[in-house]
């Protein structure tokens, strides 16, 4: 059963293995995957319709940029942390404030983006 602070949660990111492992430090955290995007075409109509509190989105995915899906959630008001190898230097201009988990990141970091994003 999960506790009053937890959250459900869309994860973008192709990488299976960097997938599963986000998939176990949310779970130990509380939290709930409500779905995982491999695709930037997946995850837009998914950040459209599912019902979460935030996501997660690697910013490359499969060679894509995932900017658009953020576009969506923040439509939504939808919160999200971006996840990547190259830090705040990947992020566009639009996204200069967001939340940042520098691959690779351990459940600490990942707290503190959660924090972050509900503080």
């Amino acid at each position: 059963m999960t506790g009053p602070a937890s959250k459900r949660v869309l994860i973008v990111e192709d990488e299976a293995l960097l997938a599963m492992h986000l998939e176990d430090l949310l779970s130990a955290l509380g939290h709930e995957v409500v779905e995982h995007a491999t695709r930037i075409d997946m995850a837009m109509k998914l950040a459209g319709d599912c019902d979460i509190d935030f996501a997660v989105l690697d910013i490359n995915v499969a060679g894509t940029q995932s900017f658009p899906v953020a576009d969506i959630l923040r439509q939504r008001s939808i919160p999200f942390a971006f996840a990547t190898g190259y830090g705040a230097e990947g992020l566009s201009d639009d996204y200069r404030d967001s939340p940042v988990l520098r691959k690779p990141y351990s459940q600490a970091d990942l707290e503190g983006a959660i924090a972050q994003i509900f503080g």
